[in-house]
């Protein structure tokens, strides 16, 4: 998993929405428990944002150079499709400075 390494060459920021309670946030919920500190120690300058807000359908806002910001709605999704979401924001980040 050597793009984790690569999300702030390839990102600005990276923005988690999620309800602190609600079936539909529950992976989100798992995947920022396990995955925060590894993403965090590998790029300990990026802007890793966790909003949590009552009833919000869970979300994951990737922002691009130039302000482009793409959104991935996880709704529905395993702790699992999330991660391979969030690596296809950080290698579309990547293809986009070759």
């Amino acid at each position: 998993m050597a793009w984790r390494g690569n999300v702030s060459k390839s990102l600005k920021e990276l923005r988690i929405l999620l309800c602190q309670s609600s079936p539909a946030s529950a992976s989100a919920r798992t995947f920022v428990e396990k995955n925060y500190k590894d993403l965090k120690s590998l790029n300990p300058k990026f802007p890793f944002l966790i909003r949590e807000c009552s009833g919000i359908q869970p979300q994951m806002w990737a922002r691009y150079d130039m302000g482009v910001e793409r959104c991935v709605n996880l709704d529905g999704m395993s702790e699992t499709q999330i991660l391979k979401s969030l690596e296809d924001l950080v290698k579309a980040g990547g293809a986009t400075k070759a």
